[in-house]
């Protein structure tokens, strides 16, 4: 009987505890005043930014065919439009991007060139080194995204 009695007192003691100890935190904190929240403004990415993200999606492909031991037919890309397309807020063409675009064209048409004499792996990954060349200059954002293209 005592130790029924103890097991009481002292979950009666228990809850009294828990009672008196839990604060009210609505009394305790003082009203904040809402503050408003910025109004989101949705990015619309450049000509660039979507033809970039096109050759993305494109050496994502031929890396699965060269993987895959497919040889590329075709591209169907218009590389020209790099000397056309309208640049994101900030940057330009300058020299130095004319001359990495020149070079990026000439590699990218190499991987789908049959009569090359070059391993189509090597001529893959040349083209996806000079997007890397190119970015570590001028738009470095997308450069871990452009590695995961290279073929190991």
């Amino acid at each position: 009987m005592a130790y029924s009695l103890n097991n009481k007192i002292f979950a009666l003691l228990t809850l009294l505890l828990l009672c008196f100890n839990c604060k009210n935190e609505t009394e305790a904190k003082p009203t904040e005043e809402k503050k408003e929240k910025p109004e989101l403004i949705m990015h619309k990415p450049s000509e660039m930014a979507n033809f970039m993200n096109g050759m993305y999606a494109y050496n994502m492909q031929i890396k699965q065919q060269i993987i895959n031991g497919e040889i590329p037919a075709s591209m169907p890309l218009d590389l020209m439009k790099l000397h056309s397309a309208e640049m994101s807020n900030g940057h330009a063409r300058t020299p130095v991007w004319n001359s990495f675009v020149n070079v990026f064209i000439e590699s990218q048409q190499s991987v789908v060139d049959t009569l090359s004499n070059v391993e189509l792996k090597e001529r893959y990954n040349t083209t996806i080194n000079n997007c890397l060349a190119c970015h570590k200059t001028e738009c470095t954002g997308p450069i871990p995204k452009i590695k995961k293209l290279l073929i190991q």
